[in-house]
């Protein structure tokens, strides 16, 4: 898996700064002031920073963005990154500048200037989340990257209070190495990650103190979980459900649930989709790669919250044992679907986990995440996840959340007008309710498994899972989108004391 940078928080020490190796990040306000650490720098440069402070160029930054000395006369450096940044600045402000800090990075050992600037979490969350490189299927490594070639590099912030920084971001390593591990497991070909090695990996979760449970096809065959295995049932890949449970509430307390899509490839089934773009669909497992990163996040960082994440594991795939359409599954909770399009595979794999999470957990609320419809980025673009709920109280408390780290959320609507387009003239429902409304129909879907009295969400993450561009925060590809909201969420609102 890709490892973040290392992070380290020293006191500041002016003669070090002539010796430093690799990189230096300094800071800059907008009126063009500069701290003692940026008046050294500016020594050292025979007064270049100055010059560059009172340049054209500085003065388009904006705040937040950064550009580059390369070999800087005085340094020992082979670039000084030259950072536009107020020193209180908001914390979208300095995670864009540490954004700006780890995308420059490549593997790099990096010193940053931080003086006595607020928010030194931000930076660093900022940094090392940007810091992030895919390259496991790479022969040849980048001859700009790292030292070897190899290393993820290190991220050294000299401030004034280096103990109080250290303390502020104690959890910033967490949270960038679930971030990672989702993107890894998004980022991840369908070859490599079947359901069987996604299910492998997921155990590993184990070593850092959380329960994980595999249940094979024998065991969702006695359950009743007929909707999830229809799906798979055509692949060589056997279906699975692996649970998660972290309890690091109070014993006894019901947990909060986080179930994820883990579609590891979608073909569309005998409803085969397009060859054109079909190899994205290895990311349809993206729901069960962000439940899989907030609970990394939530187990490295010992978070004092009793969690339970649930990913449903199949490949959908065209074959003589295929699913059809027309044909008529019985779900866990007992209703019968008509299955009209088999490339609606997601909702049939999470009314499945959905039930047997309420069943088995009873959990005082529940989030589920899929890669679920093609609607939803039509209405929404990649810019935002689409989010349907039935609980007013937890909805707001996940979308203020989100507007916290930066990921973009909007609340779509809900009713039962558009359950009509779901009738079945011989189950209970059908899988798909037509064009109009794609993505609410597929949540109002759900919401039939869904118990009254819990409190649920439904993220649609279709269009923010992995982008074609670079993203806020990531490069090209997997995002990683919905690990730092929801971890924010259970932080803020179901951890003991909070």
């Amino acid at each position: 898996m890709t490892e973040t940078p290392s992070l380290a928080f020293t006191e500041i020490d002016l003669d070090s700064i002539a010796s430093a190796e690799g990189r230096v990040a300094v800071f800059i306000s907008p009126s063009g002031k500069l701290d003692q650490t940026a008046r050294r720098v500016n020594r050292l440069t025979r007064g270049a920073l100055e010059r560059f402070a009172e340049s054209k160029a500085f003065a388009k930054l904006r705040e937040g963005e950064a550009r580059d000395l390369a070999w800087p006369t005085g340094l020992a450096a082979e670039a000084l990154q030259v950072v536009k940044l107020d020193r209180r600045p908001d914390g979208e402000e300095a995670r864009k500048a540490g954004i700006a800090i780890g995308r420059a990075a490549r593997g790099k050992s990096v010193l940053v200037l931080a003086g006595n600037i607020r928010g030194i979490e931000d930076l660093a969350l900022g940094a090392l989340l940007r810091a992030y490189d895919f390259t496991d299927h790479r022969s040849k490594k980048d001859d700009d990257a790292g030292d070897d070639g190899a290393s993820p590099g290190s991220l050294t912030f000299m401030c004034s209070k280096p103990e109080e920084a250290e303390a502020a971001a104690a959890d910033v390593p967490a949270l960038a190495q679930g971030v990672f591990f989702t993107r890894d497991l998004v980022n991840a070909p369908s070859n490599v990650l079947t359901t069987t090695a996604f299910a492998d990996t997921l155990k590993a979760l184990s070593k850092l103190g959380a329960k994980v449970t595999v249940l094979e096809e024998d065991k969702l065959e006695k359950l009743g979980m007929r909707a999830l295995l229809g799906v798979g049932q055509g692949s060589e890949s056997p279906s699975k459900v692996v649970v998660i449970e972290w309890n690091g509430g109070g014993k006894g307390e019901r947990p909060f649930a986080l179930v994820g899509k883990g579609v590891v490839f979608d073909t569309g089934g005998i409803s085969l989709k397009p060859a054109g773009g079909m190899e994205d669909m290895t990311m349809d497992m993206g729901g069960a790669g962000v439940v899989a990163g907030v609970m990394k996040a939530l187990a490295l960082r010992k978070a004092k919250a009793n969690v339970v994440g649930l990913v449903g594991l199949v490949e959908n795939m065209p074959d003589g044992r295929a699913q059809r359409p027309g044909d008529v599954v019985t779900s866990m909770k007992g209703d019968t679907i008509e299955v009209i399009n088999t490339d609606a595979e997601g909702r049939l794999v999470l009314c499945d986990v959905i039930w047997y999470a309420q069943e088995t957990y009873d959990p005082v609320g529940m989030v589920d995440l899929a890669t679920l419809t093609g609607a939803i980025i039509i209405g929404l673009g990649h810019e935002n996840a689409g989010v349907f709920s039935n609980d007013d109280n937890l909805c707001e408390a996940f979308l203020a959340a989100a507007r916290a780290e930066g990921e973009g959320a909007w609340r779509m609507p809900l009713g039962d007008g558009y359950d009509k387009q779901l009738k079945s003239r011989i189950a209970d429902m059908k899988n798909v309710g037509g064009r109009p409304a794609g993505s609410i129909t597929a949540a109002q879907f759900l919401k039939r498994f869904v118990k009254d009295e819990t409190p649920w969400i439904h993220l649609d993450i279709a269009g923010v899972a992995s982008l074609k561009t670079e993203g806020p925060h990531a490069p090209k590809g997997a995002t990683g989108w919905g690990v730092l909201a929801l971890n924010r969420l259970i932080a803020d609102r179901f951890e003991t004391g909070s």
